[in-house]
């Protein structure tokens, strides 16, 4: 099983080499913290600026 890596640019959780949201190359496994959004429209979702479903690191080292 492939390590979750976060983008330090949007935060997006992915086991791929680039991330699928933002294409940035920038990935890190440092990071703390899963949110898995379903809601773009929840009070969450909001307050992070979170426009698409998906997991996203609440920290990213």
């Amino acid at each position: 099983m492939k390590k979750l890596q976060a983008c330090r640019k949007c935060g997006r959780l992915t086991t791929e080499k680039m991330c699928s949201y933002c294409k940035s190359t920038d990935l890190t496994t440092s990071w703390k913290g899963l949110l898995i959004v379903l809601d773009v429209e929840s009070e969450i979702a909001k307050m992070l600026g979170i426009k698409e479903k998906g997991k996203y690191a609440l920290y990213v080292g």
